[in-house]
């Protein structure tokens, strides 16, 4: 298992856009696990570039669903790859 750090006031920020999105679903009706996002509204969520993207999935971090070159996460898979790799800041200050 890889263990990815990331900092608090990042991953706050990424629960945040997380959150927005599912309330945006609520309105529109459209569940959150039915959500899908592209390549590129992955990696601005995550702030990450697409060559590490390739490597969560490459590594199986992240589940996703390919049509040709176009690749797509369910949002509620994003989700779970945070909450699988949190970490617990009495976990970090022990270092």
């Amino acid at each position: 298992m890889n263990l990815i750090a990331i900092e608090d006031k990042i991953l706050k920020d990424i629960y945040s856009k997380l959150e927005a999105l599912v309330e945006k679903n609520k309105t529109t009706g459209e569940s959150p696990e039915h959500k899908w996002l592209d390549n590129q509204e992955f990696c601005q969520l995550l702030k990450i570039c697409k060559r590490t993207a390739q490597s969560y999935r490459d590594d199986g971090l992240v589940d996703f669903s390919q049509i040709g070159s176009k690749v797509y996460y369910k949002l509620a898979d994003i989700h779970q790859l945070l909450e699988k790799n949190k970490v617990l800041g009495s976990k970090v200050a022990g270092k």
